[in-house]
C-alpha cells in the first residue's frame, strides 16, 4: 500500500505515515494534504525501509500494530539514527505503552481513535519546533557545558570526546531550555510551555520520562547526577556553568 500526494515545492513539510489500515491512512493523508503538506502513507516496516531509501521526510506518524515488525521496534530503530520527530499513533492507550513509546523515542504518542484536527496540531506543533525560524529564535549561539556543546541552529549535541548524541525532538528542547536558564529552579509546567513535551501525556509523568533520557546522555553518573539536580517541589535545575562557544 502507497498512498501519495505530492506537491512541487521546496518548503513544503512531508510526512511519512506508517499506518496499515487503508481506510485511515488515506484519511490521514487527505487530511495533511489538505493542509498544505506532502503525504506518503505506507503499510509496513518493509514499505518504510524502502522509501526512506529514496526520499526523505520531516516527520513520522507511526502505528504501533503494524505486520512483521511492529512499531515500537520500528521507533526504536529510526531514533538510533535519525532525530526526526516522530508521533505514534495506536490503538493501544494506557499508560504503560504511552511511557513505552516516549522511552523508544517517540516525540508525541495519539490513541485511536482519534479527532483529524488534534493530529494535524500536533504534527504542525512538531514541524513548527523543528524548523522553528532563525529569527525567532532566543540565545542562537552554540553553547557549552562541562566540555559538551550544544548548537541550536543545527540542534546539535556533540559530546566532550567530539561525538554527536542522537536526541529526540523533545529531549533537545529541553536540553536547551535548560542551557538558556541554568542555575534556575524550573518547574515542569515552565519546562511544558518552553518545550511542549508533555503533548504524549500527563505533564509530570512526561516531563520526567524526557528529562531521565536526557540524563542518561550527558550525566557522568545517571544514579547520582550532577548536572541536572531534581528540586523538591520545585522541579529541576541545571548546575553547569554555560558560555557561548
Amino acid at each position: 500500500m502507497t498512498v501519495q500526494h505530492l506537491v512541487v515545492s521546496e518548503t513544503v513539510s512531508r510526512v511519512l505515515l506508517v499506518e496499515d489500515d487503508d481506510e485511515i491512512a488515506a484519511m490521514v493523508v487527505e487530511m495533511l494534504t489538505e493542509n498544505g503538506l506532502q503525504a506518503v502513507a505506507v503499510g509496513s516496516a518493509a514499505g518504510m525501509d524502502a522509501i526512506l531509501r529514496k526520499q526523505s521526510f520531516d516527520l513520522v506518524v507511526l502505528d504501533a500494530m503494524l505486520p512483521g515488525e511492529d512499531g515500537f521496534s520500528i521507533c526504536r530503530r529510526l531514533r538510533a539514527s535519525s532525530t526526526i520527530p516522530i508521533v505514534m499513533l495506536t490503538a493501544l492507550g494506557d499508560e504503560i505503552n504511552r511511557i513505552v513509546g516516549i522511552e523508544l523515542g517517540a516525540d508525541d504518542y495519539i490513541t485511536k481513535p482519534f479527532h483529524p484536527r488534534e493530529l494535524m496540531a500536533r504534527i504542525k506543533g512538531l514541524l513548527r519546533r523543528a524548523s522553528y525560524g532563525v529569527e525567532h529564535r532566543p540565545q542562537q549561539t552554540a553553547m557549552q557545558f562541562a566540555g559538551w556543546q550544544i548548537d541550536p541552529i543545527l540542534r546539535q549535541l556533540v559530546s566532550p570526546e567530539g561525538i554527536h548524541v542522537s536526541m529526540t525532538t523533545a529531549e533537545f528542547d529541553i536540553l536547551l531550555a535548560f542551557c538558556r536558564n541554568p542555575g534556575r529552579v524550573m518547574t515542569r509546567e515552565q519546562l511544558l510551555r518552553l518545550t511542549h513535551a508533555g503533548l504524549a501525556g500527563p505533564v509530570e509523568r512526561s516531563i520526567d520520562v524526557h528529562v531521565s533520557r536526557v540524563r542518561q546522555k550527558i550525566e557522568p553518573n545517571v544514579r547520582e547526577p550532577t548536572f541536572i539536580k531534581t528540586v523538591r517541589l520545585g522541579g529541576y535545575m541545571f548546575t553547569p556553568k554555560v558560555e557561548a562557544c
